[in-house]
């Protein structure tokens, strides 16, 4: 795949996240990237475990959960934390703002926790508050949403957003034979998450000449029901659709739901992204929803695991160096109609 190229470091099952009794070293290296082989990697990986260590705080700083995956990351970090043994974790969750999250990491950070987590609101508003906490001397392990400058943070884990619409942008591609109309859903406006998975979809159809054209695009925040309301309005609109590509498979949900009620489902076809447990069997089943990338939830629960590894000055067993990298990228899996088994189990409620 493409975006595999892009790291410096590759081929570690499920990132090989688990603990490690190298001594710490002097410093740290620096935009180091580790990618996941697969889901099934991830499976075989995580039945290992390291003995307990040195105790460590963890808090956790995460958007209000107003849909599945939200909902499906505070889950995967709690129940890591419980897994471990050695970590005490400390949530905040319900921020539904940069300002009120602020607040939230502000809160946190006079706790003194030994590492702070954060998936932020909106990354570049965030960067002051993650950065005073690293003048702290707390390390922050960043999640999914990219803070604006590396001083913000220690370490980054997230998935391949880029990657995520390069390959449904490939995908949307081959399945209409590079000539169609096509509408993309977006997440929330502005943030990296949206912007990459725009520019990897656009990057991917360039390969069309033309042949591909987006007739509409716009953001519905993740939220089932402004998917529904978005894509009433563009069905009105737009009176011939091939394909819909949704940045989200909560969001998605209500796209289904309006092209349905439109009785226009015979006409096109939708892919979403995430990896949830309704839009795998949606796949499975055929017909509209055809295909979903993988962003799986899962990656909280890394997070929480290089928060402990950090705080115990260890790092990744599988690698020489005794630090966490600074940068961890999960690769975009395509889920289909073909492979669906293979990942029904990895799929969130």
């Amino acid at each position: 795949m493409l975006a595999h190229r892009r790291f410096l470091l590759t081929a570690f099952a499920s990132f090989a996240i688990m603990g490690c009794d190298k001594a710490p070293a002097k410093g740290s290296p620096e935009g180091e990237r580790v990618a996941a082989t697969s889901p099934n990697a991830t499976a075989a990986v995580t039945e290992e475990k390291s003995a307990p260590g040195k105790p460590v705080k963890v808090a956790f700083s995460a958007p209000g959960a107003d849909h599945g995956w939200l909902a499906a990351i505070v889950k995967n970090a709690r129940e890591e934390a419980k897994r471990l043994g050695d970590v005490t974790l400390e949530v905040s969750e319900g921020a539904t703002d940069p300002a009120s999250q602020a607040s939230q990491i502000d809160a946190l950070v006079a706790g003194k926790p030994d590492v702070l987590v954060v998936l932020p609101t909106d990354g570049q508003a965030l960067t002051p508050a993650a950065q005073a906490a690293m003048r702290a001397h707390i390390p922050v392990v960043a999640v999914d949403r990219e803070l604006a400058s590396p001083s913000a943070y220690r370490t980054w884990i997230g998935g391949d957003n880029y990657g995520i619409g390069f390959s449904a942008g490939n995908y949307i591609a081959e399945q209409l034979n590079c000539k169609g109309n096509v509408v993309e859903i977006q997440g929330i406006a502005g943030i990296s998450v949206t912007e990459l998975r725009t520019k990897g979809f656009n990057d991917a159809i360039k390969r069309c000449n033309n042949g591909v054209q987006v007739v509409a695009r716009q953001a519905a925040n993740f939220l089932p029901d402004k998917g529904l309301e978005v894509m009433e309005a563009i069905l009105q609109a737009q009176k011939k659709i091939d394909a819909v590509y949704t940045h989200d498979d909560d969001m998605a949900m209500g796209v289904v739901s309006a092209i349905q009620n439109a009785k226009r489902d015979k006409e096109m076809f939708v892919t979403g992204a995430g990896g949830s447990k309704r839009a795998m069997d949606l796949v499975k089943n055929g017909s509209l929803y055809r295909a979903t990338f993988l962003y799986n939830p899962s990656m909280a629960a890394s997070a929480i695991r290089l928060a402990r590894l950090i705080g115990q000055g260890k790092g990744l067993r599988d690698l020489t160096e005794p630090e966490v990298p600074s940068r961890i990228q999960v690769p975009a899996t395509a889920v289909t109609k073909e492979n669906v088994n293979t990942f029904l189990t990895f799929g969130y409620e």
